[in-house]
């Protein structure tokens, strides 16, 4: 029986069943077959290697696509993952972080010199010139559980105990078996771009570049964003919450209020030593900057309290407030207002009303109203004493347009980000932007009543943003916070997961909401009344409510 299978409006009729990878080479002869990554139908991802046999309609997956880079990343990892046993058997690698466009790894108890890793990409490229295959197997829990820990993977078994399906599909790669939380490629000889970089005491493994998928992506060391992961991977270990099993094990035992408090003081003696380096720097302005959904507008706040101990009387001023009028906003290629765009600011107020304020004179203030979607007609005339540092809040903060030509004494620099240490386990990482989506969508919905799939069709908006306005300038800041609390992801199991279930399946970001379902389905959710522990002073009380911050940009008052 004969059927027809359609991609980006080109129809061919096929009369057996068919790979994936073959009906798109056919239909889109123009994509370099090596650019695929598999196909989307609907919501659904197909791999390159699947066979169809009925009418599809189908949209490629290329290394462009978020989806299609996680694909490559899986399965070059697996690559990784093998090489790194033939080169030290016995040694686990830990996959730890994003650094860049690369992944940051290191070894228990294993210092990789500069001969180890050419070792491992030397075994690497002949894995993927042998053009080994992925093989999918289906296993039961049991099977599963039993693999891995007999393997030693405790923390994968332990993992699969908690997810409520039968049974998972398992990978093979020359006789190693892994899972991977997603879709692979066909096999090792489609990963031939990376790049193996030294990172005392582990590497970094570099994915193509996003723009250009011929090559590596640049090498960035971004030691500061390396120093504060470090210590929050090391607070992981020592608060036993490294892994998705591990928090599941501190709920079940009852140390997850613990935890709480625990993290929360952590957080707060971060916020005191930075307000301690501002009032040694006697830094009359401080620029914080970050991306969505950071918490940037709850630090703001509680540096603020934190300088007021140090006899300082801040005043906190948001870049929203500089915002030009909605009519006169740059736009997308779409035809959309460019929100995120350094344009939509009235950069020259800013810097005057800044340079005004340091010099000790009156400045008229502007206020942008989000409801009219326009500056308000009226100024508030603004003057602060020597002992009134001003805190300046917003995505571009860390702009050198916003404060170059400054005295570079003055000013202090700070990068927010949720920088997650949490993984699912030692093989597979939580991504920072599905965390960071995470708290986008619960405060979204919860206090803006902004539908989930409102979110998430404009994630891609805010990532493009980020990349474009915020990312390039993070380590130019002289500090960098993270904002992310090892405790956070169980409460979003709790309350996300009715939000994100509500999400229609047929919506064209489903395969991000079912991502996000996917992790949140390894966690056990935390009765509500434990989020009584949470402080209100929480950076997480900003996306899940009962912040009793002042939000206001007026000055505090004596």
């Amino acid at each position: 029986m004969s059927f027809t299978i359609t991609v980006s409006g080109i129809s061919h009729q096929f009369d057996a069943p068919v790979k994936v990878a073959q009906a798109l080479e056919i239909l889109l002869p123009q994509i370099p077959p090596g650019s695929l990554m598999g196909a989307f139908e609907g919501s659904r991802v197909h791999e390159l290697c699947a066979t169809l046999d009925r009418d599809a309609l189908l949209s490629p997956i290329t290394y462009s696509d978020e989806e299609g880079r996680r694909i490559y990343e899986r399965s070059l990892r697996f690559v990784f993952l093998l090489a790194a046993k033939r080169c030290f058997p016995g040694a686990d690698p830990l996959i730890e972080h994003s650094l860049g466009q690369g992944v940051y790894v290191e070894f228990d108890n294993l210092r990789l010199t500069s001969f180890d890793i050419g070792e491992i990409e030397r075994e690497m490229r002949h894995i993927i010139s042998c053009d080994l295959p992925f093989s999918r197997h289906r296993w039961t829990r049991e099977k599963a559980i039993d693999y891995f820990r007999q393997k030693g993977s405790e923390d994968k078994a332990r993992l699969l105990a908690y997810r409520p399906y039968n049974y998972f599909d398992v990978y093979e790669l020359d006789g190693e078996y892994e899972y991977f939380y997603g879709a692979m490629l066909p096999s090792t000889g489609y990963t031939p771009v990376f790049d193996l970089r030294s990172h005392a005491p582990g590497l970094v493994a570099l994915m193509p570049d996003a723009k250009d998928p011929s090559r590596p992506a640049t090498y960035y060391s971004l030691p500061k964003h390396m120093a504060v992961h470090r210590e929050s991977s090391d607070w992981c270990r020592m608060l036993g919450c490294s892994t998705v099993a591990e928090l599941n094990t501190l709920i079940e035992k009852g140390g997850i209020r613990e935890l709480i408090r625990v993290n929360e003081a952590l957080h707060d003696k971060t916020l005191s030593e930075i307000a301690q380096d501002i009032v040694n720097r006697d830094a009359r302005a401080v620029f914080i900057a970050g991306p969505s959904s950071s918490g940037k507008t709850t630090f703001a706040n509680r540096l603020a309290i934190h300088l007021r101990v140090n006899r300082l009387r801040p005043m906190i001023i948001s870049l929203d407030d500089f915002y030009i009028d909605r009519d006169d906003l740059p736009l997308e290629a779409d035809g959309k207002p460019d929100l995120e765009a350094l344009s939509a600011l009235d950069v020259d107020l800013f810097r005057e009303c800044l340079g005004q304020l340091l010099r000790g004179e009156e400045a008229q203030m502007p206020r942008f109203s989000f409801q009219t979607k326009r500056r308000e007609e009226r100024y508030v005339p603004t003057r602060v004493a020597p002992d009134q540092p001003l805190i300046i809040e917003g995505i571009h903060a860390l702009n050198p347009a916003l404060h170059e030509g400054f005295e570079r004494r003055l000013t202090c620099l700070i990068y927010i980000s949720q920088l997650t240490s949490v993984n699912l386990d030692n093989h597979n990482r939580i991504r920072t932007t599905d965390a960071r989506l995470l708290r986008r969508l619960v405060r979204d919905r919860q206090f803006r009543g902004t539908r989930p799939e409102d979110t998430l069709a404009m994630w891609d908006s805010v990532r493009k943003g980020e990349e474009k306005w915020i990312f390039p300038y993070q380590e130019e800041a002289d500090i960098v916070f993270n904002s992310a609390l090892h405790y956070e992801l169980p409460f979003f199991r709790t309350i996300a997961y009715d939000i994100l279930r509500a999400v229609p399946k047929d919506d064209p970001n489903y395969i991000r909401c079912s991502r996000l379902l996917k992790i949140l389905h390894y966690m056990l959710p935390v009765d509500l009344s434990v989020m009584n522990e949470i402080p209100p002073l929480s950076i997480l009380r900003e996306f899940l409510g009962g912040n009793t911050l002042y939000l206001k940009h007026e000055p505090l008052e004596e």
